[in-house]
């Protein structure tokens, strides 16, 4: 049922034990022991101090902004135009908080659901790795941007659909395919796109632990669905075609021109029409379509629906790839920070030795 602060609902998913602990399959196992060494601390990792516009939170270039050049935007004075931003980075990174908390409920059902002890061990460091990502969105959002949206409806229905049902491998599928592989990609645009420098430090760390995830989805789902009935794998891709639905209208931002007393029907139909939402939404594909297809819900009728959304060009990424490159981003953040502080103490210990020379 609903309630006024959150969203409960009954799972329907066996509680499943294994007494099986010999070895389990050598890449997951990798991917395991990957999650354990790659743990860090919000709190000391991430530069809190650092000073942020909660009405300039991205530094968007006013073009950039999805209704930029319609009615409504010309409507508004300079004050509604500085508004508007902190609104649409609250939605934003509301969203990424929602999900990300939708993604800790979810690890923790794996842990609980799935039969094989290796997926256990794996998922057990997901969940400590979604904790973290819920408190720093969280805490930037209350601290930064000082706004919290409530939890988009389409996000709220792919979590519900996906935890409520008996199927275990239903939670991996919403949530390591759909939900945190669109995350990624809009994880990556912004981080790509800004030039501020608290905001980028977190999306870069965040996609990091969030790249693994998706690896472990991909593989844990390959195999299971390898062994499925015709039946069985309609199912499933019937589940993708819905979900993926939901997640390209979860980005028509409606709560904001709802809460802004907009022209809400001007707003969504200029989105629809303009060709930067529409490469933006084509764009927070290119992490699903490939992962679907690997893992093998590649029937025609998932085909016909990318195909139908514009996306089908985007199962050719690279997905390794991309994933490669959201581990060296991240490390290259630290080595960038690391030197900073370098040549921040460096300037330090020259001004010391001036005033101790002058003296």
């Amino acid at each position: 049922m609903d309630h006024k602060d959150g969203l409960g609902f009954s799972g329907g998913a066996d509680t499943q034990f294994t007494w099986n602990y010999e070895d389990g399959r050598e890449r997951l196992l990798a991917l395991y022991q990957k999650g354990k060494d790659k743990q860090w601390d919000s709190v000391t990792r991430i530069d809190w101090d650092t000073d942020v516009d909660p009405f300039d939170v991205m530094g968007t270039p006013e073009h950039m902004i999805s209704i930029y050049g319609s009615r409504q935007w010309r409507k508004l004075s300079d004050a509604n135009k500085r508004e508007l931003r902190q609104h649409l980075a609250s939605w934003e990174f509301s969203q990424f908080l929602h999900g990300e908390q939708g993604a800790l409920i979810t690890s923790a059902r794996i842990v609980e659901t799935v039969p094989d002890l290796d997926s256990k061990f794996y998922a057990a460091t997901q969940v400590m790795d979604e904790a973290r990502h819920a408190e720093i969105f969280s805490r930037f959002l209350q601290d930064k941007i000082g706004m919290v949206y409530p939890i988009n409806p389409h996000l709220q229905r792919l979590l519900r659909d996906a935890l409520s049902d008996h199927r275990w491998d239903l939670a991996y599928l919403g949530m390591q395919v759909l939900i945190e592989g669109l995350a990624l990609a809009a994880f990556g645009v912004l981080r790509d796109r800004t030039d501020k420098p608290l905001p980028k430090q977190i999306l870069a760390y965040v996609m990091q632990d969030e790249a693994r995830h998706v690896a472990f989805g991909r593989l844990a789902l390959r195999d299971y669905y390898a062994q499925l009935s015709d039946k069985e794998r309609a199912e499933r891709e019937e589940f993708v075609i819905d979900g993926c639905y939901l997640m390209r209208d979860r980005f028509r931002m409606q709560e904001v021109w709802e809460t802004l007393d907009y022209d809400q029907d001007e707003c969504l139909e200029y989105m629809d029409k303009g060709e930067r939402v529409r490469s933006f939404r084509t764009h927070l594909f290119s992490r699903i379509v490939p992962c679907v297809k690997d893992i093998g819900l590649w029937g025609p009728r998932v085909r016909d629906a990318y195909s139908q959304m514009g996306v089908l060009r985007m199962a050719d990424v690279d997905l390794t790839a991309l994933m490669r490159d959201d581990e060296s981003i991240a490390e290259r953040e630290d080595a960038d920070r690391r030197e900073f502080a370098a040549r921040s103490q460096e300037v330090e210990s020259l001004i010391e030795a001036g005033k101790h020379d002058a003296t």
